[in-house]
């Protein structure tokens, strides 16, 4: 189950308490934690703190087998900004707020309007990516992109791909938009030129235009059908993901979950009382896999040891 997204800065919301006869009678309900000074919150488990945190934390996406769940897609534009949609599926670049000293690859989102949830299509190599509003976000045969889409067809279909040009850590989102409309259909020349650039991939596309409604006279506009992503630092595009989600970091959970277990369970499957060097050898074994051939093996030894 996907938990609610949480932003930098966000509060945690406190519970109203009422002293209404009529509410009396009413099931009560578990008390949540706040940031009062009249109250101390309950403790904490460290190693739950810990993990909560890292569920709540983003990372980059290294390789596009990581890519799953709420993402930031940031584009390579200056300021950082990153690709956003609002209620009526516009979509548009969004300038980023948390970023740690400027660096787009520490990149946060702080609106919900920024985050998308990919998910992997089945039997192809592409993903969708929903938007905050619940539809999904699509590219047209002219490279327009909106998030209206309340189903998947093969225009809601995006392939990430790692990007050759742009270096370590930036991926190409090819999209499903053809140029055909490049050419005049009526004549020889003009259909061929279609068929070309119908043949051609397209990708998403970050450029700066000149624009009169900004303050600075230069907007970052966003399309799906650039052609060329050789020598163009636009197409180039970070994945951002929370933590929970990649591969690698939930591997390293469940290792550390079978590290877990106490030194009163680990004599109970042996039956008898371990020293410090056994313990740490039976949780070592755990971690490593060969924890039933460890606990055969202290058992011999704890038979041999009787009658030493």
């Amino acid at each position: 189950m996907v938990k609610p997204l949480t932003f930098k800065g966000d509060k945690p919301k406190k519970r109203k308490h009422t002293t209404d006869s009529s509410t009396s009678s009413a099931p009560k309900k578990k008390p949540t934690l706040t940031t009062s000074s009249e109250s101390q919150p309950p403790a904490i488990n460290e190693e739950e703190d810990a993990s909560t945190l890292s569920d709540q934390s983003w990372v980059s996406a290294d390789t596009p087998t990581d890519i799953s769940g709420p993402i930031l897609l940031v584009l390579r534009t200056n300021p950082p900004t990153c690709l956003a949609t609002d209620a009526h599926g516009t979509v548009f670049a969004s300038q980023i707020e948390n970023l740690i000293e400027g660096d787009p690859a520490t990149a946060e989102p702080h609106d919900v309007r920024q985050v998308w949830v990919a998910t992997k299509v089945a039997g192809i190599e592409g993903w969708s990516l929903r938007g905050g509003s619940g539809k999904y976000l699509t590219s047209d045969k002219h490279g327009i992109l909106s998030a209206a889409a309340s189903a998947v067809s093969r225009h809601e279909i995006f392939t990430i791909t790692e990007s050759e040009s742009g270096g370590g850590g930036f991926f190409n989102v090819g999209t499903a938009s053809s140029a055909t409309t490049t050419g005049d259909a009526d004549t020889p020349e003009g259909q061929a030129q279609g068929k070309e650039n119908k043949n051609k991939p397209t990708f998403l596309c970050a450029k700066e235009v000149l624009s009169k409604t900004t303050a600075s006279g230069v907007k970052v506009e966003v399309r799906g059908d650039e052609t060329k992503v050789e020598s163009n630092e636009g197409t180039n595009v970070r994945v951002r993901m929370q933590a929970r989600f990649k591969p690698r970091i939930q591997a390293s959970k469940e290792i550390k979950a079978r590290e877990k277990i106490g030194r009163k369970e680990l004599e109970g499957i042996v039956g008898r009382r371990l020293d410090e060097d056994e313990v740490r050898r039976l949780r070592k074994a755990r971690k490593e896999g060969d924890f039933h051939e460890a606990v055969l093996d202290v058992k011999v030894r704890g038979k041999h040891d009787k009658f030493a």
